[in-house]
């Protein structure tokens, strides 16, 4: 077979052009040198594997890997490259079966020979058409796409496989890191259509879904706090704590919490809210059911009060827990006079009697009131004014 090499090269090439009209150029420039080098090495290949089947791969790979990223550069689709191969795998095959009566090999010969040369072309389709997407993939708008399809396997529930990750991270140049920080986005004023922030290059970003999110790798330290900040002038951001790759879904869970918890008044309405802070509110407002019925307990023991009475009650109740009963600190934190203290002291006991004295129940109210929004204080009576 081996004298047929060339000729049959230049064969494929010329039925290439032939019959795929996208390939009727000149072949006197690079690209036509790539396309004729291409085909030398693949059909080479072929006839040195069927004698060493052990004969290396790595160049002719490369070449046919080239080749398929020119081909995405060049414009032209994948199912021009895949019928370049065909029109390939077909020349060899009449070629081989001419060798075949002139050289008189067996039927079972022709099989094995049909089976390498149909398996030989699809493994060097495939190499191509992975150049072709690597090199789709560098390309601005395909490589933003990529990048938002690698944050979306990491944020999966139930994970994604780390082998889907660890492709797509090579194939957008990513460098998968052990630990990570999700940051949740809430723009304040809307963002522009097909907006493109000026972020790092190994910054991972979704801001135009529902629920915008930013996964920055490892630690966040105050220099990536404030490019976050100047790439997204118009957002509110809540930083979640930095954990494992894995863990990530979960931080940036807790990241849009803190959020709504924002909207909700219960967080003060900062630019950068650090969730590392605040986690102790973010479990106390983990189950906004059960919140509702910590505060309605807390709340049915001062039925009948005015709601001046009620305010009065909560903030002496709140007092005497952060005090832990003392008089004066008390006096100093409601700014009233001690004895006022002891006199609320006693309404108090006269409410809540043994709940005071009892370590859980005093637990719970603690829990209770830290529910208690700016929404849930009673509203008082605007003072009357003389005519």
């Amino acid at each position: 077979m081996r004298p047929e090499l060339e000729s049959v090269a230049d064969e494929i090439v010329a039925e290439i052009r032939s019959s795929i009209p996208e390939y009727r150029r000149p072949l006197d420039g690079p690209y036509g040198k790539s396309i004729t080098a291409g085909v030398r090495h693949a059909v080479s290949l072929f006839v040195s594997q069927i004698a060493d089947p052990g004969a290396s791969k790595q160049h002719a790979h490369e070449v046919h890997r080239r080749l398929g990223q020119y081909e995405m550069r060049e414009g032209r689709s994948l199912d021009t490259l895949q019928a370049a191969y065909r029109v390939g795998a077909r020349v060899a095959w009449r070629r081989i079966m001419e060798v075949g009566r002139r050289r008189g090999f067996t039927s079972g010969v022709m099989s094995q020979l049909a089976d390498a040369m149909l398996g030989f072309m699809d493994e060097l389709a495939s190499v191509a058409l992975d150049g072709f997407l690597e090199a789709k993939a560098s390309s601005a708008d395909a490589l933003d796409t990529w990048r938002r399809r690698l944050l979306q396997l990491v944020l999966e529930r139930p994970a994604a496989p780390p082998e889907a990750i660890d492709e797509l991270a090579q194939l957008v140049g990513w460098t998968r890191p052990k630990t990570a920080t999700p940051v949740a986005v809430r723009p304040l004023r809307p963002l522009p259509s097909g907006h493109r922030p000026p972020l790092d290059d190994d910054v991972l970003a979704e801001l135009s879904g529902a629920e915008p999110r930013v996964l920055v790798p490892g630690t966040m330290s105050q220099a990536r706090v404030a490019a976050l900040e100047r790439a997204l002038p118009r957002c509110r951001l809540a930083v979640g704590p930095c954990v494992p790759l894995e863990a990530v879904p979960d931080s940036l869970r807790w990241a849009r919490k803190a959020l709504s918890l924002v909207d909700d008044g219960v967080l003060p309405p900062r630019r950068v809210v650090p969730v590392h802070d605040c986690l102790p509110v973010l479990l106390l407002h983990s189950d906004d059911a059960l919140v509702a019925q910590l505060r309605r307990r807390l709340l049915a023991t001062l039925d009948g009060l005015t709601p001046r009475q009620r305010e009065r009650m909560l903030d002496t109740l709140r007092a005497w827990l952060d005090a832990q009963g003392n008089v004066l600190d008390m006096a100093e934190r409601l700014t009233v006079h001690p004895q006022t203290v002891r006199y609320r002291m006693r309404q108090l006991e006269n409410t809540f009697g043994d709940r005071l004295r009892d370590p859980d129940a005093r637990f719970e109210l603690e829990l209770a009131l830290r529910t208690l929004s700016p929404h849930d204080k009673p509203t008082l009576p605007k003072p009357r004014t003389r005519s």
